[in-house]
């Protein structure tokens, strides 16, 4: 089986994180899996793309345009950026919160987020948006935003494992002291897909 998801976001968001607790959750159901990042100025709110490689021991870390499974974008104009690597059976998950860029606040002109959102449903075969930021309010932090979209991915069946393995991986995984957070934002995606 060959699985390759992408996650774009911005530094600051877990987009990391997020590609290392599926890896590790692709593992723990007997799949040989692989991550890699492209970091733009992440400590500055930069770009961050994290590549997730499951089932090739001989593929490159770097997932090849428009061959990925799955996006999840953690914000939408970074998902549209890479949207490219996309496959055309692809789907994604994509988080509608906007992180305005430096050059956007600076600019007069208005940041149009309807066309961005129109062109990502219009490039992946079947589209999940939500505000992800208000579902992981809603857990107890912001910070949960990744676990909310693994959650939400998982409920939507759109990775290649149980989401038991990866609840106890996000468990194994995160400090003690924000495991329940973390459950809870897992299982606030779940619900929120199930609705």
């Amino acid at each position: 089986m060959k699985f390759d998801i992408l996650i774009a976001g911005v530094g600051g968001q877990g987009t990391v994180l997020a590609s290392r607790l599926l890896a590790a959750a692709a593992i723990k159901a007997g799949y040989y899996a692989r991550t890699s990042e492209t970091i733009g100025m992440a400590q500055r709110g930069g770009c961050v793309v994290s590549h997730v490689r499951i089932g090739s021991e001989e593929a490159s870390p770097i997932i090849p345009y428009g061959t990925a499974d799955l996006l999840i974008g953690f914000e939408p104009s970074e998902a549209a950026r890479n949207i490219n690597r996309l496959a055309p059976s692809g789907r994604s998950v994509v988080n509608t919160r906007v992180i305005k860029p430096v050059t956007a606040s600076l600019d007069t002109v208005t940041y149009a987020i309807d066309p961005i959102n129109a062109f990502i449903r219009t490039n992946s075969s079947e589209t999940v948006m939500l505000d992800g930021y208000a579902l992981a309010e809603k857990a107890g932090s912001v910070k949960a935003l990744n676990v909310v979209l693994l959650g939400v991915a998982a409920a939507a069946g759109f990775l290649p494992f149980d989401k038991d393995d990866l609840e106890s991986i996000i468990c194994e995984n995160v400090s003690p002291r924000y495991v329940e957070l973390n459950k809870k934002a897992f299982n606030t995606g779940l619900e929120y897909k199930r609705k």
